[in-house]
């Protein structure tokens, strides 16, 4: 039996328009703050002259970097990337399923929460209203409104597989389930706060449970917002844009499962050399490593997919922006975890290398697939040509210059800092460079990074306007098509019994829990249980030689089976956080915060801090003095070799304050102890005069600082 279904296009124009109308929202904003890092008068001063002198200020609060750098990642990532995905999901899940969204209503929930939940992010973040955490910066009310939303994308999509007319879940679909499940635990659990207004919270883990939080978070929002559903992308428009099969489905499978499971544990290898534990630097760092086999098995399937299709390359703009995507997530994936190596974390981390391979991942993977897929999207959603190829080979050409210039000079900066930083006077007693002089020595690559990302912002406006005259030169079609009804009895059919209570998954699991035990037994137990789960990995793989057509039988029989299937998906990504988190929780307090105890703040100090998070100088401060000598060096108190950064100082840092990137030098110590005979003055590295004045004019007390003032 066959029947006539018009797929809901209306929903995937909406989230494609929003796409790009807040990715050139986001990139103008980051450009703007790219120039702001050269030039301080961009944090305000500049509107002197563009006003004829009418509006007088050395910095204006919500133009400061401060401000703009949240205000930038989150339109990035939420609202452009986010709207993206949201348009592909929607467009895709109906065709892999032959059957239309589930609720109408629903998907125009989702779209319209979505956007007011980004302007009243666009609205708060400039105003200083923010939680202090990268990537998670939304006050509790936006984020309780995020969940919300999040939830009815969750239970529209769903609902959507339960009703489809397809008896397999294709691949694509396996990377989409893997996103909602994901992003939806890590949200609430790195967003639980402690409201104190309407407009400000604390959260409820602190110091180092709020770091490790954090970038099991950040990390993983990155894996699971900005990778996973990227692949499902790229699983179904690459071979419908090349009109080619996937190159290879048992690759797929692998990809999957190990890119899921795997992904989770990495989010420690951005707190390397800190004051967090060694196994869980071990770990994050480990797992990091092993990262690079399943990503890169993701780009070679996706570039063999073009196999046989090469000559499209030179005339196809789709093609251009598709091969070029994976090959940046490809170089993305391999850098992140030379990255998590210790020796090159310690040269890299809290420098501009950072940022470069960031940028890398986000303008070269997610924008040119996004580019890619608007440009294969736009005649079929307006029933017409796209209004001109040239203007779009334009567009890639223009964008990858930018990305190039881009990334290679922070790459430059970064390793040049990092080195400068870590330089010591022959005799090795005192350090080479001061860090205004580092800062100095990098400036013609922070100008070459505005160059370039000015660049990569004006190939999107070629884009946004060539999308725009397509639109007008056609007409808004919702495609019709005739399918044949599943029978109900043919999807959806494997009980719980069969999914759970199987070889496959009882070695899995047993190796799993060994292997977690071979972190956590004492001396000698922990071989023990190494040793068990090699046994029982080598038992494995002889069982699945020896019923290899069982064993398949049941993965495809899972992927027919689509709760079954999310559950072991939630299973696969819940083991590494519970892993890495549980410890820190219950762990003795007193016994692991390694002979130093942070002193509560008095109330003008928390009120301080306060103001410190809503100004966002974590962008550009750490407070945490790593375990190198030139980080003791440079930040530490004169005199004391071991002053670096213990657990027990930053038990009560409501958030943790650790940072990600020293575009200022560390701050760990300029607080100090309780001066004598007072109970609120502290003596730090530096004076109080000096910290007043250099808040009133930085350039007066560090000559070519960047620092906006704060008046």
């Amino acid at each position: 039996m066959t029947t006539s279904i018009t797929y809901d296009d209306t929903s995937v124009r909406r989230f494609m328009t929003a796409s790009i109308f807040w990715g050139l929202v986001g990139m103008l904003v980051g450009v703007i703050a790219a120039t702001q890092l050269s030039w301080w008068q961009m944090n305000g001063k500049f509107l002197e002259a563009v006003s004829f002198g009418l509006i007088q200020a050395d910095g204006i609060s919500f133009l400061t970097f401060g401000r703009l750098r949240p205000l930038h990642t989150n339109a990035v990532i939420f609202a452009f990337v986010g709207n993206m995905m949201f348009a592909g999901v929607y467009y895709s899940t109906q065709r892999l399923c032959k059957v239309r969204t589930a609720s109408d209503l629903l998907s125009k929930i989702h779209f319209w929460g979505w956007q007011l939940i980004i302007v009243a992010a666009a609205i708060t973040l400039p105003a200083g209203f923010t939680r202090g955490k990268e990537y998670a910066e939304l006050i509790w009310p936006l984020n309780i409104g995020v969940v919300v939303i999040w939830v009815i994308f969750g239970i529209n999509f769903f609902w959507t597989l339960a009703r489809r007319n397809e008896p397999s879940l294709y691949v694509a679909l396996w990377f989409y389930i893997a996103t909602i499940v994901t992003v939806a635990m890590l949200y609430v659990v790195n967003h639980l706060s402690l409201p104190t207004s309407f407009t400000h919270s604390y959260p409820i883990f602190g110091g180092l449970q709020d770091g490790l939080v954090q970038w099991w978070y950040g990390h993983n929002a990155v894996a699971f917002f900005l990778t996973t559903p990227i692949l499902g992308i790229m699983y179904y428009f690459l071979p419908k844009a090349a009109n080619r099969p996937v190159y290879s489905y048992r690759l797929s499978i692998i990809h999957f499962w190990s890119l899921v499971f795997i992904y989770i544990w990495a989010g420690p290898h951005h707190l390397l050399n800190t004051s967090l534990p060694k196994w869980l630097q071990l770990l994050g760092m480990l797992f990091s490593l092993m990262l690079w086999a399943p990503s890169w098995g993701g780009m070679l399937n996706g570039l063999l997919t073009l196999r046989g299709a090469w000559d499209k390359l030179r005339t196809d703009p789709v093609i251009k922006f598709f091969a070029a995507g994976i090959t940046f997530y490809g170089m993305a994936t391999f850098e992140g975890p030379l990255l998590s190596i210790r020796a090159v974390n310690a040269l890299s981390h809290y420098t501009d290398w950072g940022i470069g391979h960031v940028h890398s991942a986000a303008l070269g993977w997610n924008g040119f697939m996004a580019a890619g897929m608007f440009y294969w999207l736009a005649p079929r959603l307006w029933k017409t040509e796209l209004w001109s190829k040239s203007m779009a080979n334009m567009h890639f050409w223009i964008g990858t210059v930018g990305i190039l210039i881009y990334v290679a000079a922070m790459w430059a900066a970064g390793i040049m800092q990092g080195l400068m930083l870590g330089q010591v006077n022959t005799g090795g007693t005192t350090l080479k460079y001061e860090f205004m002089e580092t800062l100095d020595s990098i400036q013609v690559f922070y100008i070459l990074r505005s160059i370039g990302g000015t660049l990569y912002l004006l190939g999107f406006v070629l884009c946004a306007w060539n999308i725009w005259k397509t639109a007008r030169s056609g007409h808004a079609h919702d495609e019709t098509v005739m399918v044949a009804l599943l029978d109900r009895g043919k999807r959806d059919g494997m009980g719980w019994g069969e999914a759970l209570f199987n070889d496959p998954l009882a070695y899995i699991f047993t190796g799993i829990a060994f292997t977690i035990l071979w972190f956590f037994l004492p001396p000698h137990a922990d071989k023990a249980a190494l040793l068990v789960a090699i046994l029982l990995g080598f038992r494995a793989f002889k069982a699945f030689k020896a019923s290899k057509e069982k064993w398949t039988n049941w993965h495809e029989r899972i992927v027919e089976n689509y709760l079954p299937f999310t559950l072991l998906v939630f299973f696969a990504v819940a083991i590494g956080g519970a892993v890495q988190i549980v410890p820190s929780l219950i762990v003795n307090r007193e016994k692991n915060v390694e002979g130093r105890l942070q002193e509560l703040y008095t109330p003008l100090e928390l009120a301080g801090r306060d103001i410190y998070v809503a100004e966002g100088c974590y962008n550009c401060h750490s407070q945490m003095i790593r375990t190198l000598v030139p980080d003791v060096m440079r930040y530490g108190r004169a005199g004391v070799t071991d002053d670096y950064s213990h657990l027990g100082e930053s038990l009560f840092d409501h958030p943790y304050q650790w940072g990600s990137k020293r575009t200022g030098p560390d701050l760990a110590r300029e607080g100090g102890p309780l001066a004598t005979n007072t109970r609120h003055m502290r003596v730090g590295k530096r004076g109080n005069d000096w910290h007043f004045n250099h808040f009133l004019n930085p350039r007066q007390t560090s000559p070519g600082s960047n620092m906006p003032a704060y008046p």
